[in-house]
């Protein structure tokens, strides 16, 4: 069964360094989830609310998701941690969830709702379920793209003070509420400059593109890396796990060379 903000084990701790974004909202509706409220009403609840939030029901059957939502204005909504965080994005970047869910609806529009989603569905899926945004300086991106994992969290450890990273997918949100070493984000590149929510919000927003997603404009990396996110990578051993803090690919190294 899947955890509820009503039960003494809800697993948010809202002191992990990377829900800093989410808490204040956070806090707010898991109170009114603890207070007897369902969650799609306890989202309501929040000012400027960017969408209505309706519960699962509401979603006629056969009717894809992503369409419901561009043609209703409506969120569906279950009472679980992965709607729980969905909903706090919608809080938080309303211009990024409705440009993805207007690039997913452009798609569906064009190719119906087919088993293989294709390059562009994917990689908005991707995006809204993984993404994580990074504004940093150069070293630490050019280290980051060659997986250079000793280079980008012990050796540049200082320059991180310089970055921000924010955690956007809803899916990676919920994997966090068990923190485990292996959990790892599709990091997209933010600009340095940009620290603000709201400002981020709407330079992703405008950024975005159907085009620039085909081109998976992603990079992985493992979250529990980052400095003071994680105590344990504290002791530099931690880095040395080859089966989370991958090597790149050979033929990647060679491209990226080029």
């Amino acid at each position: 069964m899947p955890p509820n903000a009503a039960d003494p084990d809800w697993p948010v701790d809202w002191g992990r360094p990377w829900l800093a974004p989410w808490r204040e909202s956070g806090e707010r509706v898991a109170l009114a989830i603890h207070g007897g409220a369902a969650f799609h009403e306890a989202l309501n609840s929040e000012p400027g609310a960017p969408r209505l939030f309706v519960p699962q029901s509401a979603l006629p059957a056969g009717q894809a998701y992503e369409q419901f939502i561009f043609e209703s204005g409506s969120v569906p909504t279950r009472d679980n941690l992965h709607d729980f965080f969905n909903g706090l994005c919608w809080l938080g970047f309303p211009l990024t969830k409705a440009r993805l869910n207007e690039l997913q609806a452009a798609e569906i529009a064009v190719t119906g709702v087919a088993p293989l989603r294709g390059p562009v569905r994917d990689a908005l899926t991707v995006f809204d379920e993984n993404a994580a945004l990074l504004s940093a300086p150069g070293p630490l991106w050019d280290a980051l793209l060659a997986r250079d994992w000793r280079g980008l969290f012990v050796d540049l450890r200082p320059l991180w003070q310089q970055a921000q990273l924010v955690l956007f997918g809803h899916a990676l949100l919920e994997k966090l509420a068990y923190p485990r070493k292996p959990v790892t984000a599709h990091v997209y590149r933010a600009p340095v400059a940009i620290k603000a929510i709201a400002d981020l919000d709407a330079w992703v927003a405008q950024d975005m593109s159907a085009e620039k997603l085909a081109g998976k404009p992603f990079t992985p990396m493992p979250v529990l890396g980052v400095p003071g996110w994680w105590p344990e990578n504290e002791n530099f051993s931690f880095y040395d796990d080859s089966l989370v803090f991958r090597p790149q690919k050979p033929a990647a190294r060679i491209q990226n060379n080029r």
